[in-house]
């Protein structure tokens, strides 16, 4: 060192939090060399560790810099720094990783390409239309690491020995992909190859030419993607699209369109600068807008909405230059309920002979990961489906929950792994009833508890006897803690929120099992971690058939008109009435008044399936939650009057029923009775927790359960709780849905012991 040694002082500095993976070590590096400080950084399993000399002036300005001018991608949990005993360390350098035992650092989500590695795709010689570009700013992460620390041999990038070139751009400290572990080019790095009918394409640029031909005359193409392979065709052809639903299996649910770019997408639906930074942002999830140019109706099935984004794969972009439309449907590489495929061999199993052409490359996709899903609702940004761009990224708790594993709920989902303070929740897993997600579920516990080197000894699990995520747990052998669905839902948004003390929860969904034996999911509670008191619900309704009434919503809208009307049920001309068979109508009709089969619900999604059924909006769902999609899809807006409704600690609906029925035989519109039911639901929400507040006091209002992904519903009843001066708290980072249950179970587990 030049100064005098008198005058140095030296640090130990750790940060923690997302810091591998996003070229924080080359950041510390440069930021080094800018001050003029020795020392040196590495990446370990706990995150970053750095020991740096210098003047004192010049270390107050580094480490406040670590923070403030981190990478975009970056997120900085914690910044610890000690003093430390001046060596005089020679050049600054980055050391080699240090796997610190148990400690673990945070893995980065996988990353949309950047915009800079778009140019050099045009520019630099040995990467003119490389398809797996990337730098310390973009590319695949959680998707290929198999460990920890984040180094390029325990990633799936491990067979792909650097060039020479790319070597030297990798040691070079002015260079973007300075110790970017995935870095690679056209002469040493993966490749992709095309099988159709009976030859092989392997050079890019006939596969391009080939895959576009393919697409413009009506092909359906399997190709792998960033976490798994997708299913892809012309947006905008019929036939085509046709196919593709036969291909999945899936009679129903939209599908996602990726456009060419943000001013194409504007020519088809509504873009709000919040929902324009969620397009745009790294993570690229897919966007639910709002349609104003319908593409084929075999996309969005005639809804309103349009699950949209924007390309993220450098490929994505290879494509669009070449071809003439300006949106395909790409969708998951899956048949029905099954998870993404990611193996190359599966993939031509399953679609060699369903798909026109398979594309696939040579590197493994090592931790699957299916495109997310978000909808802005009162201008934030909510997360409907985690997984690509948002997992394993923790919750950070104000509590520990250290060695509990949260095995989720049976639909969409999502398990969640503690480790300290900190809730890892995993990607999307799918629906446990389908053997080969149960399977993937099992391998990505055991993987996340590799990864993060956790060793679960407690499991929270729901109380449905039934869930293939209650048995798991209750079978692992290890202390499990049940805890009931709606208080899950509830505990899941205040540990999103950081909110310790008691709130007034409503939770929203279609089945939760309660403690009473019941189908529960319209629910008014007093909820903190620990407990919680079910204050107010909605009425019970037979379910005649069971689990039947969720594909065959005209079993609900018969179940409430039964109740309105008893059995003396006036003659009406109503659509359930004359669309469905009347053998078995009776037949279902004797049921219910046997009550043979059926079961009682204060479901709220049953509500809206009875209304979107008595209504003639949907009398079949092709797909989980179509009822009440199409029952908020049909709104006419401007409308603000509401129905009747008995406020009570048992809220009945039936005074609603009986009059939507009164404005059914008047000729009102369906979008106009929809909107008011919504405004009702609205409307007793509030009056209930108006109620709860004059009895206990507490104004905080938290709001969970899967209905709450209605727009429609959750903007007008935040709004009515804010203006009668209630707190309000919803999700935003964790699925309201049953995808975020298990960060509840995780908190209400912790809470019930001494960690």
């Amino acid at each position: 060192m030049n100064q005098n040694i008198e005058n140095i002082i030296a640090l130990h500095i750790r940060v923690e939090g997302l810091v591998q993976g996003v070229g924080f070590r080359p950041f510390v590096y440069r930021l080094a060399q800018q001050y003029g400080l020795h020392g040196w950084v590495a990446n370990t399993t706990g995150g970053v560790s750095i020991k740096v000399e210098g003047l004192m002036g010049h270390m107050a300005c580094f480490v406040e810099d670590l923070r403030y001018k981190a990478p975009a991608v970056s997120v900085i949990e914690e910044i610890a720094v000690q003093n430390d005993i001046p060596e005089g360390l020679g050049e600054f350098s980055i050391m080699d990783s240090l796997d610190m035992s148990d400690e673990t650092s945070e893995i980065s989500p996988d990353i949309s390409v950047c915009p800079d590695c778009l140019e050099d795709m045009k520019r630099q010689p040995h990467r003119i239309g490389y398809p797996f570009i990337n730098c310390t700013n973009c590319g695949p992460r959680f998707s290929i690491i198999k460990d920890f620390p984040y180094d390029r041999a325990k990633t799936t990038m491990a067979p792909f020995e650097m060039c020479t070139k790319c070597r030297e751009e990798y040691s070079e400290i002015s260079d973007r992909r300075f110790h970017a572990q995935p870095v690679a080019c056209n002469n040493c790095g993966p490749h992709y190859s095309m099988h159709h009918a009976n030859e092989t394409l392997t050079d890019l640029n006939d596969l391009i030419k080939k895959t576009c031909g393919l697409i413009e005359k009506g092909a359906v193409i399997a190709i792998k993607g960033m976490g798994g392979f997708h299913l892809m065709c012309d947006a905008l052809n019929q036939q085509a699209v046709a196919r593709l639903r036969k291909i999945k299996i899936r009679e129903g649910k939209p599908f996602a369109v990726m456009f060419r770019d943000i001013t194409t997408l504007k020519k088809y639906a509504e873009v709000t600068a919040v929902e324009e930074q969620a397009l745009e942002s790294w993570r690229r999830p897919v966007v639910i807008l709002k349609s104003i140019m319908p593409l084929d109706s075999g996309v969005s099935l005639d809804l309103d909405t349009l699950g949209a984004f924007l390309p993220y794969m450098p490929v994505h972009y290879l494509l669009f230059e070449k071809l003439h439309t300006p949106a395909l449907v790409l969708t998951s590489g899956n048949l029905s309920d099954e998870p993404i495929l990611i193996d190359n061999r599966a993939a031509k199993e399953t679609f060699s002979e369903k798909a026109d052409a398979l594309i696939t490359y040579n590197r493994e996709i090592y931790n699957r990961n299916d495109d997310s899903v978000v909808r802005v609702i009162t201008d934030k940004e909510r997360v409907f489906r985690r997984s690509r761009g948002y997992a394993p990224a923790p919750v950070r708790l104000n509590f520990r929950v250290d060695g509990i594993l949260a095995a989720g709920a049976e639909l969409s989902n999502c398990f969640c792994l503690g480790k300290d303070s900190r809730a890892y929740m995993s990607q999307h897993i799918g629906d446990l009833k389908n053997q080969e997600t149960y399977e993937f579920f099992e391998e990505t516990i055991k993987r996340y508890q590799q990864l993060f080197r956790v060793k679960a000894r407690i499991v929270a699990a729901d109380l449905h006897p039934d869930y293939l995520s209650t048995r798991f747990a209750l079978q692992s052998g290890l202390q499990v803690i049940q805890v009931q669905h709606h208080h899950a839902h509830i505990a899941s948004c205040m540990a999103e929120n950081s909110i310790h003390e008691p709130v007034i929860g409503i939770a929203f969904d279609g089945t939760g099992y309660g403690t009473n034996g019941h189908i529960w999911g319209g629910e008014f509670m007093v909820c903190d971690y620990a407990r919680f008191e079910r204050f107010a619900h909605f009425e019970y309704m037979p379910l005649p058939g069971g689990d039947r009434v969720a594909k065959e919503p005209w079993r609900m809208g018969l179940s409430l008109l039964r109740m309105a009307y008893g059995q003396n049920l006036p003659d009406m001309n109503l659509p359930l009435l004359k669309q469905v068979d009347p053998g078995i109508l009776k037949k279902v009709d004797e049921a219910l008044a046997k009550g043979i089969n059926c079961p009682l619900s204060s479901g709220a999604g049953r509500l809206f399936d009875a209304v979107a059924a008595i209504t003639g909006l949907c009398l079949n769902a092709r797909f989980h939650a179509e009822a009440p999609m199409r029952l908020e899809s049909a709104i006419r807006q401007g409308v603000s009057d509401i129905y009747d409704f008995v406020d009570a600690r048992e809220i009945s609906f039936l005074p609603a029923i009986r009059q939507i029925c009164g404005d059914l035989q008047t000729g009102l519109d369906a979008g106009s009775i929809a909107a008011k039911f919504h405004n009702t639901v609205a409307e007793t929400s509030l009056q209930t927790a108006i109620n709860i507040r004059k009895e206990t006091g507490i104004d905080k209002v938290a709001l969970s359960g899967g209905t709450f992904q209605n727009k429609y519903l959750s903007e007008l009843l935040e709004r009515k709780l804010l203006l009668n001066n209630f707190t309000v708290y919803t999700h935003s980072r964790v699925p309201c849905n049953d995808g975020g249950l298990a960060l509840g179970q995780i908190a209400v587990a912790a809470n019930n012991l001494i960690i």
